[in-house]
């Protein structure tokens, strides 16, 4: 299995490398897409052994290449506000092929729809809800079941739905990990209660979006995207060339039993750096000298961290685990470095949250996402470094924070030039807040922290060696940071219920 936890390591620090050297690289200057090649590169250099599917495989790599491909067909750029649409490409297009390779599944699909307005009782609940704040920051497209996400209220519905289970969950991977257009559910309640319609008329067109998602997902994502604005290119012309290039893949999958969900969710999460992490908002937010060296840091203490610990690892989640808790630390300890820590940024980012409602109530659905990701990972770094101060007490050894058992090594922060000199980017004699503040331009952004594209890479290993189980949605407790430590909203959460 050592090998299997080196290959996972390698193929995961690749993708991330490759992004880190080309934004390190072109930060500042202007975003081209082949830019993108050395992920693209990395991406395709992923190959299964021992029991892993190759049509797993094979649906990850070949999304990466055909998106890498239809991009540079249809432009050479792509514009800030167009580029975090597009990860939500390509589920629209694999699920519109599962449903054409099977009638039955595509029979569920039509029985989900119609249960949509059969429960538009739940609809118009949860979009209120979202609407208002209820449940506090909440990210409305959670790879989880937590409350306020589209995952939660699929859930709901499905729960009351009469299908197969198998296709119950394919349908609920699909708008959790997989990213069935980019919807968030509430949107449209939102914006119709704030033009004037009543909540019930608004719920009938939140109904009728919502069904749409399921029906025709391509041309949804066309509209949304018309709707959106979005200039950069042909999102319709994309689709349905993305569609006729994975067709054979997606069909090589189900021939392969590997899960519907599964499925739907590999080809998707794997592309985002394309034109969405190597990209000109990142090249632009990368210009600050802190955020770049925080990103880098981010990611030496993963790689140390994980490559330290290969003799110790025992499953392939494991290994998961330690690359995002090891980063979850990295991210909080250099928080801590300026005197704060993650429980007052839950406090500050859920009090503005609140506010940010009643100034912005037709706010983007997914407007706080990010800020959710981010609270989530330093509350989790948090708990980790909170127990290792206190372990080592008044010693004047290196903290050293513990991950299901696995040293983190924190060493290479503190020979990171830029994060221990803070006074070289602010008024030198009162530079206490300015890795606080970088922080803070990456709590909108966290994306390179978390990080997304080691996360890809090492889910498309594990499903690999577990292709007839749906990996999405996550079904635990996310422990989420606001719920645990200022919202009650633990009783909304769906993640004991999940189909």
């Amino acid at each position: 299995m050592k090998e299997l936890y080196q290959k996972m390591i390698d193929e995961a620090l690749a993708a991330q490398k490759a992004d880190v050297s080309v934004i390190k690289e072109k930060r500042g200057g202007n975003f081209k897409i082949q830019d993108a090649k050395p992920y693209m590169d990395a991406a395709s250099n992923m190959k299964p052994i021992g029991e892993q599917a190759q049509s797993v495989f094979d649906l990850h790599t070949n999304s990466v290449k055909t998106h890498f491909k239809m991009l540079n067909q249809l432009t050479d750029t792509v514009r800030p506000e167009d580029d975090p649409m597009v990860e939500h490409y390509q589920t629209p297009p694999v699920l519109e092929i599962v449903k054409e390779e099977d009638p039955d599944f595509s029979e569920s699909v039509d029985k989900f729809v119609q249960s949509i307005a059969d429960h538009e009782a739940i609809v118009g609940k949860e979009s209120i809800r979202r609407y208002g704040g209820f449940y506090g920051p909440t990210c409305v497209v959670d790879f989880a079941l937590i409350p306020g996400s589209t995952s939660n209220i699929v859930n709901q519905i499905l729960q009351k739905t009469d299908i197969p289970v198998a296709h119950k969950q394919a349908i609920l991977a699909s708008k959790s990990w997989g990213m069935n257009t980019s919807y968030g559910v509430g949107d449209k309640f939102a914006q119709e209660i704030e033009a004037g319609a009543t909540p019930a008329e608004a719920t009938e067109a939140e109904v009728k979006q919502f069904q749409k998602l399921y029906s025709s997902p391509i041309e949804a994502q066309c509209e949304l995207m018309a709707a959106a604005g979005e200039s950069s290119f042909d999102v319709r012309k994309y689709m349905n060339g993305y569609k006729d290039d994975m067709r054979k893949y997606v069909k090589a999958a189900m021939d392969d039993d590997v899960h519907y969900g599964n499925i739907v969710t590999v080809p998707a999460y794997c592309v985002g750096d394309i034109a969405h992490h190597i990209s000109q908002s990142t090249y632009n937010m990368c210009k600050d000298d802190v955020v770049m060296a925080i990103i880098e840091a981010a990611t030496k203490v993963m790689d140390d961290s994980l490559n330290s610990n290969i003799d110790n690892f025992k499953s392939e989640f494991e290994v998961l685990s330690l690359a995002t808790g090891s980063a979850a630390c990295a991210v909080e300890y250099m928080l801590e470095l300026d005197g704060f820590n993650a429980v007052m940024i839950v406090d500050l980012l859920t009090k503005r949250y609140h506010n940010f409602v009643q100034q912005f109530p037709t706010r983007g659905a997914a407007s706080e996402l990010h800020n959710c990701d981010f609270m989530d990972m330093i509350y989790r770094g948090y708990g980790y470094l909170d127990k290792a101060r206190k372990a080592r007490s008044a010693e004047p050894e290196e903290l050293k924070p513990i991950v299901g058992g696995k040293i983190v090594d924190l060493s290479s922060i503190k020979d990171n030039e830029v994060i221990m000199n803070p006074q070289r980017y602010t008024y030198p004699s009162c530079a206490i807040s300015v890795r606080f503040s970088s922080l803070m331009r990456l709590a909108d952004y966290p994306c390179l922290l978390t990080s997304e594209p080691v996360t890809a890479t090492m889910m498309t290993n594990v499903i690999a060696l577990h292709k007839e189980d749906p990996a999405s949605p996550v079904r635990g407790c996310k422990n989420c940071a606001s719920a645990s430590l200022i919202d009650f909203r633990h009783d909304y959460c769906q993640w004991r219920e999940s189909i």
